[in-house]
């Protein structure tokens, strides 16, 4: 769960990207533990620990494919052009925990203290860096993963990034996490932003997720004041996400009329008569 306050999956990710452990005995554990189980319709693939390794290998055969080229949107066949911006004081928020929105800076906080953030979480942050929010580009996201993650893994992590900024492989890029609403199902009371955004700590529920909202009287009784003790957000949500939505669907288009252009000539097949 992205509400847990230690890890809830397996926390073999780091020994598996260093190598202390292969993902053959993995599988092979997971077999002998689902002939030894009780379970009688146990998950299947793709989300299934069996389906994880599966797709860690597809991850690892596309970066094959796409070689030295795989961490970057340049040259990298699988990675759709998009003209995303290039703003560092926005990048340094994001980076910093700085971004006014209290899950995403929750989960920043835990990759800079911790080296590590539930996949869910990953997804949330990797979303409003991108085509979300604050359209930065992809690869300033992936490089600040290589360097903070305790599983860092060079296949994976561009895997997921482009995966995350409808860079590639996906392309449903209507579909975007909301900084506020995703996690607040899950976590209505905010423990998880309670822990690594203590200056947030003494906030009432009804606004952990969005301090901005919390009357002068409020913000001062739990001990902050939102543009001095913990920024506002840099960018308003709703509308930047359906703006961000529109320059997807041109960047989608843009792509699809190159790759038009590009493609060779279709032969006509020659009917023989009889």
């Amino acid at each position: 769960s992205p509400t847990a306050l230690s890890p809830s999956t397996t926390g073999l990710s780091p020994y598996l990207s260093s190598g202390c452990i292969s993902p053959r005995t993995v599988w092979w554990a997971i077999q002998k533990a689902l002939k030894q189980s009780n379970v009688k319709n146990p998950t299947k693939p793709p989300v299934s620990l069996e389906g994880q390794l599966l797709w860690r290998d597809f991850n690892y055969l596309m970066a094959h494919s796409a070689g030295e080229n795989w961490g970057q949107m340049e040259g990298n066949k699988y990675c759709r052009q998009i003209p995303w911006d290039n703003d560092s004081e926005l990048l340094n928020a994001w980076k910093n925990g700085q971004t006014g929105y209290p899950w995403i800076d929750a989960c920043m906080m835990q990759l800079k203290t911790e080296g590590w953030i539930h996949h869910l979480g990953r997804h949330a942050v990797a979303c409003f860096l991108t085509r979300g929010d604050l359209w930065q580009s992809w690869e300033q996201g992936a490089l600040h993963f290589e360097s903070h993650l305790l599983d860092a893994d060079y296949a994976l992590n561009n895997f997921n990034w482009l995966w995350l900024s409808c860079s590639g492989f996906f392309h449903q890029y209507f579909r975007c996490y909301s900084p506020i609403a995703f996690q607040k199902k899950k976590d209505p009371s905010g423990f998880y932003i309670r822990k690594y955004l203590p200056k947030l700590a003494k906030l009432p529920d009804k606004y952990i997720y969005e301090p901005w909202k919390a009357p002068i009287t409020v913000q001062e009784a739990a001990g902050i004041r939102v543009g001095v003790d913990y920024p506002k957000p840099i960018v308003e949500h709703t509308g930047i996400c359906k703006e961000n939505m529109s320059k997807m669907a041109a960047a989608f288009k843009a792509n699809k009329e190159a790759a038009e252009m590009n493609e060779p000539p279709k032969k006509k097949l020659k009917i023989q008569k009889q």
